[in-house]
Parts: structure tokens; C-alpha cells; sequence
């Protein structure tokens, strides 16, 4: 998939890191979200990374300016309509997700591929929603999706081999990993890490141990380069806790249960780096 015309839904933490490394390396790039102020937000968000990546000599300040260039915004889903590959990052609301492919599939080319950036919910169940499941695939970026070489590539069962084909060329080409995966709960990735900072949030709720001293405890211990209540607090909360919902209620095993204390911060609204609290303050 050479220079495509690439649509992207949602313009927060992993929307706008798409379109970076897609504008980055040459791609046309149309960032949809209802809300201006997203908009606003995650085109400040790609400036500011990239200015950090010209500093660290890293990126050209004209590659900047022309990757800004190559990335145009709206709030409507009709601005998709000319793309080759429209990838939807909203929030891990299942609800959400499959009326978004409906409208994207009414809208887009009869060739275009529609691809989900879902961290848990099945493709499958999304390709059901459209009249080209064929043409449906999970494109599953991580985060902070400039740095972070993973892509998996999650076929549903419907996802032709050529669409699979398509879209790992393209990861290939941005110079990401791609790694096919089977449609499962939580795919591979997220199946062990979500249930690991569950646990942790377990033992920070029955006091165990401090939120400082339980991620020093794996940075020291396990060697893990980030502890994993400050990497829920990158991830997002509501995120952590809506894919151990996916997770218990499609295996139904009492592991997955998302922790007490997850579910009440939660419901405080304390989501992590992005509302400036979580496990810690920002």
C-alpha cells in the first residue's frame, strides 16, 4: 500500500500518534473528531512530539512541517469518504465502535479497507456490522505509537487474505512490526499486560505495598522498563478497565475480574496522565 489517503476516527492519544507516523512518512492523512477541542488537542500533541524528535536529531525540521501539512482535520465522517484506509481509534465502547463501521461502511469507497485500533473487542463482531467484512481487519497499534515498533493484525473471520496483505505492506512501510494474531479477547499483548496491572492494582487496593513502591518493586525486580501503575496511567484507566471487562465477560473466569479500587477511580474520574490524575499526580 504505497501513498494512500488515510483516514483516522478519533484525534486522542493513540488517533493522533497514528497519524504521525502515517504523515510522517508520506501519507495523506484525514484526522475526524466530533470535538473540536480533540481536533485542537491531538494536532498539538503530534507538533509537540515532533519538535521533541528534531531536537534529538531525529526528524528534519521540513519533514515536520511537511508531515503537518499532509494531515487535514474535521469534525464529520464525510471527510472520509475518499480514503483508501480509514482505521478507527474511538473509545473501547463496543456500542460506539459497531455503529461507527455502519456509518463508515455506508460512506467510504467500495474498495476502501476498514481497519479498528480496539485493544480487546472482536473484529469479527465488527466486520458483522458492514456489508464488506472482507474488507475489515484490527489494525492494533500501542502506545506512544511513534516510539513503540508493535503492530498486531488481527483477522476476523471473515478478513480476506488480500486485506490482511494490504495492511501489513503498510505497517511494513511506516517501519513497524507487524504480528498476525487470532481474534480472541484482548488479542495477545493485552491478554497477559492488562491482567498484570490488574493484579497490581490488587495489591496497591489491599495495601500491600505504595503505588510508588509496587512499580519500583517490577522496575527493579522484573526489569520492566516503567511500573505497571504508572503504565496504566499512560494507558488510561477507563481504558485498563474496559478491556478486563472484555476480557471476564467473554471467558467468564473469575481471573479477570478488574480489581475494586480500578472500578471506583475510575467512577471518580481519575483516568491517569490525561485528567492529571491517576495512581499518581501529573
Amino acid at each position: 500500500m504505497n501513498k494512500q489517503r488515510i483516514g483516522i476516527v478519533g484525534a486522542g492519544t493513540m488517533g493522533s500518534g497514528i497519524a504521525q507516523a502515517l504523515s510522517v512518512c508520506g501519507h495523506e492523512v484525514a484526522l475526524v473528531d466530533v470535538s473540536q477541542r480533540a481536533v485542537e488537542r491531538g494536532l498539538a500533541t503530534i507538533t509537540g512530539s515532533m519538535e521533541r524528535l528534531v531536537k534529538r536529531g531525529k526528524l528534519a525540521e521540513a519533514d515536520t512541517a511537511a508531515a503537518l501539512s499532509r494531515i487535514r482535520t474535521s469534525g464529520e465522517l464525510a471527510a472520509l469518504s475518499d480514503c483508501d484506509l480509514i482505521v478507527e481509534a474511538a473509545s473501547e465502547r463496543l456500542d460506539l465502535k459497531l455503529e461507527l463501521f455502519a456509518s463508515l461502511d455506508a460512506l467510504a469507497r467500495p474498495d476502501a479497507i476498514l481497519a479498528s485500533n480496539t485493544s480487546s473487542i472482536s473484529i469479527t463482531r465488527l466486520a458483522a456490522a458492514t456489508c464488506r467484512p472482507a474488507q475489515v481487519v484490527g489494525l492494533h497499534f500501542f502506545n506512544p505509537v511513534p516510539v513503540m515498533a508493535l503492530v498486531e493484525i488481527i483477522c476476523g473471520l471473515q478478513t480476506s487474505d488480500e486485506t490482511y496483505q494490504a495492511v501489513a505492506d503498510l505497517v511494513a512501510a511506516i517501519g513497524k512490526t507487524a504480528v498476525p494474531v487470532k481474534n480472541s479477547p484482548g488479542f495477545v499483548v493485552n491478554r497477559m499486560l492488562c491482567p498484570m496491572i490488574n493484579e497490581a492494582i490488587f495489591a496497591l487496593g489491599e495495601g500491600l505495598a505504595s503505588a510508588a513502591e509496587i512499580d519500583d518493586a517490577m522496575k527493579l525486580g522484573a526489569n520492566h522498563p516503567i511500573g505497571p501503575l504508572a503504565l496504566c496511567d499512560m494507558i488510561g484507566l477507563d481504558i485498563e478497565l474496559a478491556v478486563m471487562q472484555v476480557l471476564f465477560e467473554s471467558f467468564k473466569d473469575p481471573k479477570y475480574r478488574p480489581a475494586p479500587l480500578l472500578v471506583e477511580m475510575v467512577e471518580a474520574g481519575y483516568l491517569g496522565r490525561k485528567t492529571g490524575r491517576g495512581f499518581f499526580r501529573y
